[in-house]
């Protein structure tokens, strides 16, 4: 087994095991998969209690997916923390034994390779002072306007709906059968705009750019260049690294830098937003949406 890696084949025969594991053993398994660097530091009775079962049910999990017992299970976690390779895994190792995996191996490896660079990239030349900024003009606005279009459509709309779990008056645009100038057009200097576009820059997005700072909303612009027409007109500027070994450009940057820009937001925000969250995750508990964990 890879030392750099030393959890994924334990945790893959869990969830391939999972439809035959009993209810508690599901209980237990569930634990590890969420938790599992507490695998290794906890006496069978510890992580027993921590997942509310009883010490022999980790036994006979563990015995199901091909050991011993849960000491047999947890000897591989325990070696990984004695290499010290548990939360920080050899990633020049790690991504050359991906690429030795077989035929798909060195696509895997540079499609990995490339997201872990296009984070590092991004966040490198961005200050917390920045997003503090932006997020502040974010949350003394009237509305929010966030526009993508093509892949970034997806990205805006993630973006508004995980906003929409605690703010109000956040709009992602173009809307349904419109396009982005005419959702922009009471729009004036107390909303903000959240552009993004990489190259090929979109136009539809660069026009909505100009026509929202002729109307004077302020607008935080995202894309893959400094020189892009979107970066050079917004008031609040972040370039995303987007390299990719495939023919379209990567979006994983995009998205941690929203999700960032958000976490901000909600952290500089009144203490009221907490409740909101509460209670918006309280009424859908209530409502059925989600699936609850067995008792």
């Amino acid at each position: 087994m890879n030392d750099t890696n030393v959890s994924s084949e334990i945790l893959g025969r869990l969830a391939d095991e999972w439809d035959t594991l009993t209810p508690e053993a599901q209980k237990a398994a569930r634990y590890v998969l969420e938790n599992p660097q507490d695998v290794g530091v906890s006496t069978v009775r510890e992580i027993a209690e921590a997942a509310r079962v009883k010490p022999n049910t980790f036994v006979r999990m563990a015995r199901q997916v091909g050991f011993e017992g849960y000491e047999d299970f947890r000897a591989p976690f325990r070696e990984a923390i004695r290499r010290g390779t548990v939360s920080f895994p050899d990633r020049a190792r790690w991504l050359q034994d991906i690429r030795k995996s077989g035929e798909l191996g060195g696509l895997y490896a540079d499609v990995v390779g490339a997201a872990i660079r296009n984070v590092e990239e991004t966040f490198a030349a961005i200050s917390a002072e920045d997003l503090r900024i932006a997020a502040e003009a974010i949350w003394n606005s009237r509305q929010v306007y966030t526009l993508g279009v093509g892949v970034n459509n997806s990205n805006a709309r993630n973006f508004t709906y995980l906003a929409s779990t605690s703010m109000k008056d956040f709009h992602a645009i173009p809307r349904p059968g419109s396009v982005a100038v005419d959702d922009l057009a009471w729009a004036d200097e107390r909303d903000i705009l959240i552009a993004m576009t990489c190259r090929p820059y979109r136009r539809e997005v660069v026009e909505a750019v100009s026509t929202a700072r002729e109307q004077g909303m302020t607008v935080v612009g995202i894309s893959d260049s400094p020189a892009s027409p979107i970066v050079l007109a917004a008031h609040h500027r972040f370039v995303v690294a987007s390299d990719s070994p495939q023919f379209f450009p990567s979006s994983v940057s995009t998205i941690a830098l929203l999700e960032t820009l958000l976490s901000f937001v909600v952290a500089i925000a009144s203490d009221e937003i907490v409740e909101r969250v509460e209670k918006f995750h309280r009424r859908r508990h209530q409502l059925g949406i989600y699936q609850e964990d067995p008792e």
